[in-house]
């Protein structure tokens, strides 16, 4: 089968640097970006409804760049000023940088991961008398509160941002060679604007465990399966699938 065009369920980053701007030049395909979700940032009321008081808590977990900005976007709506004694615990490296743009290094305890949520878990070990504050959106991977709960602490999770289906209703006549997804929700919100959704020969490409189980739950034939030690990166995996 020749792939002539590929539908990613996510905005396109990166720019002109994009490796999949580079994959439709090198394999001569047609890629559209379109986001299969959107985010929608609680209220200050919404934080109040959740018992929450943002000044309660010494250490703040992040497990993603949304819910540094959702964190700080309340906390400047909610007029609570941040304390330099504010300790943060990131769970990747990119999160820790991306924190750059609310704080200043200098003078702050800034803890970071290497990839999973447990490689943060010593961090957290490390402050048994801290209280913690876990913001999230409201899908989160079942086993980060099961390990949180284990450890001997105070912990507690806040939604502040929630995910939604986008309305993909424009495309349902649109056809493409591959679909590629990112995250269970991408395959829900699918789901959702085409209940009747045959896969009919098209090609799925997901990327991460969940989503890969999301797929098959779903009924899905998987054809691309990313991350891999040969393909860490889906431009990559679609690049020799395409051949």
């Amino acid at each position: 089968m020749k792939i002539n065009n590929i539908l990613i369920s996510q905005p396109l980053s990166g720019g002109s640097d994009s490796p999949y701007l580079k994959l439709c030049k090198n394999k001569n395909v047609k890629i559209d970006f379109r986001s299969f979700i959107e985010v929608k940032g609680a209220s200050s009321s919404d934080i109040r409804k959740q018992k929450i008081n943002f000044s309660d808590f010494t250490v703040v977990l992040f497990i993603s760049k949304k819910s540094v900005d959702h964190y700080f976007r309340l906390a400047k709506s909610m007029r609570f000023k941040v304390p330099i004694s504010m300790k943060y615990i990131c769970q990747t490296e990119t999160i820790a940088y991306y924190l750059q743009k609310y704080i200043v290094y200098r003078k702050r305890k800034i803890h970071i991961g290497n990839k999973s949520f447990q490689d943060i878990l010593p961090y957290i070990n490390k402050y048994p008398k801290e209280k913690f504050f876990l913001p999230s959106s409201d899908i989160l991977k079942p086993e980060i509160p099961n390990m949180l709960n284990k450890l001997n602490i105070f912990w507690k999770r806040g939604i502040l941002y929630k995910t939604t289906s986008s309305d993909l209703s424009d495309l349902k006549h649109i056809c493409y060679d591959i679909l590629v997804f990112f995250s269970p929700a991408e395959i829900k919100s699918l789901f959702e604007n085409f209940p009747n959704f045959d896969q009919n020969g098209i090609k799925i490409a997901t990327f991460g465990k969940n989503t890969l189980d999301a797929a098959s739950k779903a009924g899905l034939k998987i054809d691309i399966k990313v991350p891999t030690p040969e393909f860490p990166s889906m431009a990559m995996a679609l690049e020799k699938y395409i051949k």
